[in-house]
This record gives C-alpha cells, sequence and structure tokens, in this order.
C-alpha cells in the first residue's frame, strides 16, 4: 500500500474531507471498483456538494487516502468511534502528502513532545521557509498557493482535534485508540503514530 511521495500542494482544494473518505471507503469495503466509486460519487454527488467543480477537485485525494486504508481499518473506521475515524483519517492524509507529514513529525509532534502547547504563526513560517531551501519543487510555488496551503493545515489540525478551536493557538493530544496503535505498529506504520504525538 505504499505510495512514492512527493511534495503537492493539492491539500489546497481538499484538506480534511472525513465525510467524503468515509464514503469512499464504505463503496471499497463492499467490492465496488476504482473506476466504479469514482462514478457514483459523480453521478450521486456522494459528497453533497453544490458544485460539482468541487467533486472533481477533491476526488483525486479522497480516492488516494483511500487507497491506503486496509479493510482492517476500513472497518474501524466504518464501524469505530468519531475519534477512531479521525485518527485513521489523520493517518491517510499524512500517509499520501508527505510535506504534511513533515510538517506533523517536525513540528506538532516535537511541541507535544516537548511540552509546548502554543502553534504560532512563526512555527509555520519557519517550516515553510526550510522547505523552500530544501526543495526546488516547493520554491516553485507562488506565495499565494503557499499561504493557502498554511492555512489548510491549521484546517486539519483543528477537525483532527490537535486545536481547542479553529482561531486557537493552543495545541492539545489527540486520543489514538489502542488498536488503531497496534495495528499501525504492526504494519510497519510507527512513523505516522509517533507523528501524532504518540
Amino acid at each position: 500500500m505504499t505510495i512514492e511521495l512527493e511534495y503537492s500542494s493539492s491539500m489546497n482544494g481538499a484538506s480534511y474531507l472525513l465525510f467524503e473518505l468515509k464514503q469512499v471507503v464504505k463503496l471499497k469495503q463492499e467490492g465496488f471498483s476504482i473506476e466504479e466509486i469514482r462514478s457514483k460519487v459523480v453521478d450521486e454527488n456522494l459528497f453533497q456538494f453544490e458544485n460539482k467543480g468541487r467533486i472533481k477537485r477533491t476526488l483525486p485525494s479522497v480516492m488516494k487516502r483511500a487507497h491506503v486504508i486496509d479493510s482492517a481499518l476500513a472497518i474501524l473506521m466504518l464501524e469505530g468511534s468519531i475519534e477512531m475515524s479521525k485518527v485513521i483519517n489523520l493517518y491517510a492524509i499524512m500517509k499520501t502528502d508527505l510535506l504534511f507529514f513533515e510538517f506533523m513529525d517536525e513540528v506538532i509532534s516535537e511541541k507535544l513532545r516537548n511540552g509546548d502547547y502554543l502553534i504560532e504563526k512563526k512555527d509555520i513560517n519557519l517550516f515553510f521557509e526550510a522547505k523552500l531551501e530544501q526543495s526546488e519543487k516547493i520554491s516553485s510555488w507562488s506565495d499565494i498557493n503557499i499561504e493557502k496551503l498554511k492555512r489548510a493545515f491549521m484546517q486539519v489540525l483543528f477537525e483532527s482535534g490537535f486545536l481547542k478551536s479553529r482561531q486557537s493557538k493552543e495545541l492539545g493530544h489527540i486520543i489514538i485508540d489502542e488498536q488503531i496503535k497496534e495495528y499501525l505498529n504492526r504494519i510497519g506504520d510507527v512513523r505516522y503514530v509517533r507523528a501524532m504525538g504518540e
């Protein structure tokens, strides 16, 4: 289930999308093919978007995330608590978005491990400045694109439960169910558990 990752700014059009991911995972579990799932999502507007163009923008990211959720995680996502769904969604985002994974790993989990529960603008700016220097691809992105990405990252932190409120700078730990933790460790994805602050 490994995807060769390179830096991408696709999160601009597809940040959290938990409801949408659950729709796709459910169809995948029911045995629908990738093509059938794409058709159903578009034809039946399963994402419940008013704008059809938004479906086409978000579907590739959602499909990519669904691809890294195997049937054991799919069952936990569909039958477990909302907290379990959120953790699995976050895992899928990190597993399919290298830049966001590095942000979680290098900024958020570091802060949580050090007992620093404030995420400030400067933390995000420093992270992006470092990446701009390290990567030609990222340095080719427009300032607007990067500003949107910063907002998308904060949105994911909020919806995952790391931020107390949408405007908050206060970080908190999320609860990772033991079943998920053990399973991710067993399949060799311990780095994603660590990136969530465990």
